[in-house]
Formats: structure tokens, C-alpha cells, sequence
């Protein structure tokens, strides 16, 4: 397949409007990551979706809508406390589980009667989706299990000639994918961590939980089955807390110095290792940075040929939250206190 790759202007974005009206699959940018599209109405299109990337079948996708009203067509019931997020977080980086309509496939929800529904911010995403005139099921846009992709450079990596056109357009902000909360159960449940904190919502909703179960073998939203985020390399966490966290790292660095050595630091901290490829991520006191470069540092080591990756952990609270979920994914729990 020969890809269409283009900067998102008026006349790029209605060429993939077209292509995704036609059943074919565009990857775009949205403010949290780069998403794969197809027409979520589309069974067939869908399944194009799950090729490209590799993704199993089961792992259910996100619908983006580019209008609230849109809402209505595709979910059987939206309760006061959803009404009160959408109002708050609408459009933005919060995806939202309801029981769904007929009209959208099971392919598309991953075998479930739920859906994962999400009004993005980013104006790219949102012009396509409205030219498009139909809901667009959009995964991140990257080989599954792999980092997520955040520039177009990594699309293009993944995915050159696996779909029918990239449109290129760096300008996310968030740099993690959305946060995921369901709906359907009695009380509000956060199933996966983003920009949009558990504070945040608590502020908004007065019950709201998060699920502490980070694998299902019955996933209701993306990423709590498989292998997520990973790098090429191994991954090993390190409580930051630790007194004496260098001395152990730099001493892991001297015993394993056969291997190629990166180590994942802040711009407090990355002065201290020596004899290794060290990446920061940026000011500790900044999360939103290090959200903002978390992917693509993965992506880094991967183009350097790193073996082993010493990662540095964060704290457990608002966007941090978020990022050390996708750190403990992408080192598949391996946490050294």
C-alpha cells in the first residue's frame, strides 16, 4: 500500500475525509497522541484498524465525535453525572464509557455492548471528523504494544505503508493518551489515567473511584490486557524516594557494561550517571513536560539501540499518576524498591 503523507491544511484534511468515508484508515493528531481512524460505523474498516497495527481483536477502540450533539446517535443513555463531565472536560483529553447503540459494531467496541467515546480538542481532529461525517474509531497510532506515537516522524516509522494517508501535524499538548472513565457501573470508575486527573473529576462528580486492577482478561477500555508501551528494550524502575538511587543504577551500569545502558532521569538528576545513554525527561517539578516527552523518549532509546533502560519513578498523584502507569506498562512491573 503506497501512504498519502501531508501537512494538515484545508485540502489534506478533506482528502482524508474522503478516504475515511470510503472505508480506508488515516492516522491524524489530536492533543493527547496520534490516532489510527476508521468510520466506527464501518465493520469492515474497523477490522483494517487491527491489521495495521497488529492489535488483538478484543481490545476495545475509542469513538471520536467532533460535536456533543453526535452523542446521542451512537449511546443508549447519558446519566447527570456523564452530562457533568462533558460539560466540564468536553472537548479534551476524557474518554467516557455508555452503553452503545446498535449502529455501532461490535467490531468497533471489542466485542462489548459499551463504547469508549471521546470529544478531542485538537482542530485537525476535529475538522476531519466533522467533514468526515461520521464518528471515526481511532486507536493510538502506532504498532500495537509499541510507544505511542507523538510526532509524525513515529507514524510514519510505524506505520508507512500500512495505511491509506498520514496527516501531519505536531502540535498535541498532553502527550499521553486520554483518561478513560466508565460510566455504566454504579460508581464512576477511572480505568485509565491522563491528563485529566482523578483530582479533577473528584471535583466535578461526588463518588468516584479507580481501578486498581491494571490487567483484565475482559478489558472495557484500551490497554488492561496487553503489552503496552514498551521499548525495544528492558525496562526496570527505580523508587526515586531511594536514597542512593545513582549509586544502585550506576553500579547496575558497571555490572551489565557488555549491554547497552540507557537510563530514563529528570534534569535534576540525569548529571549523576555516567558510562550510559542518559535521556531527561525535564523538570521534575514540571509533569506536564515530562508527559509532553515521555513516548518519545522511549522512541529515543529504541533508535539507539538500548538494551537495558534504568528508569527513575514519579510521584502517584495528579498527571504523574498517569505517567507511572504507562512507565510500569512499558516495564512490564518490573519495580525495584
Amino acid at each position: 500500500m503506497k501512504t498519502i503523507i501531508e501537512k494538515a491544511n484545508d485540502s489534506a484534511i478533506q482528502k482524508a475525509a474522503e478516504i475515511i468515508k470510503r472505508g480506508g484508515l488515516v492516522a491524524f493528531p489530536t492533543e493527547t497522541v496520534y490516532g489510527l481512524g476508521a468510520n466506527a460505523f464501518d465493520s469492515t474498516a474497523v477490522k483494517k484498524i487491527y491489521a495495521a497495527k497488529g492489535r488483538p481483536s478484543d481490545n476495545p477502540l475509542i469513538v471520536h465525535i467532533g460535536d456533543k450533539n453526535f452523542l446521542n446517535e451512537i449511546v443508549k443513555d447519558i446519566n447527570s453525572d456523564a452530562e457533568k463531565l462533558i460539560k466540564k472536560f468536553w472537548p479534551g483529553p476524557l474518554t467516557i464509557i455508555f452503553n452503545k447503540k446498535d449502529c455501532i459494531p461490535l467490531e468497533t467496541s471489542g466485542g462489548l455492548n459499551t463504547i469508549a467515546v471521546r470529544f478531542p480538542a485538537n482542530n485537525i481532529a476535529q475538522k476531519l471528523i466533522n467533514l468526515a461525517k461520521v464518528p471515526i474509531a481511532a486507536p493510538s497510532a502506532n504498532i500495537s504494544g509499541k510507544p505511542s506515537c507523538t510526532l509524525s516522524s513515529h507514524v510514519i516509522d510505524d506505520l508507512n505503508g500500512k495505511v491509506d494517508m498520514i496527516l501531519c501535524g505536531d502540535d498535541f499538548f498532553y502527550g499521553l493518551e486520554s483518561t478513560i472513565i466508565d460510566m455504566t457501573v454504579e460508581i464512576p470508575k477511572i480505568l485509565r489515567p491522563g491528563a485529566i486527573t482523578f483530582e479533577m473529576i473528584k471535583k466535578v462528580l461526588d463518588k468516584v473511584e479507580i481501578e486498581k486492577n491494571l490487567i483484565s482478561e475482559h478489558p472495557k477500555a484500551p490497554g488492561m490486557k496487553y503489552k503496552h508501551y514498551a521499548p525495544n528494550a528492558d525496562v526496570f524502575i527505580f523508587d526515586a524516594n531511594q536514597k542512593n538511587i545513582s549509586d544502585k543504577i550506576n553500579e547496575l551500569i558497571l555490572q551489565n557494561s557488555d549491554k547497552k545502558i540507557g537510563v530514563l532521569a529528570c534534569d535534576q538528576t540525569k548529571h549523576l550517571y555516567k558510562n550510559c545513554f542518559v535521556l531527561s525527561l525535564g523538570d521534575q517539578n514540571n509533569p506536564t513536560v515530562i508527559a509532553q516527552n515521555f513516548f518519545a523518549a522511549l522512541r529515543t532509546f529504541d533508535a539507539n539501540g538500548i538494551e537495558i533502560i534504568y528508569a527513575e519513578s514519579f510521584a502517584q498523584n495528579g498527571i504523574c499518576f498517569a505517567i507511572m502507569n504507562r512507565l510500569l506498562k512499558a516495564a512490564n512491573y518490573k519495580f525495584i524498591n
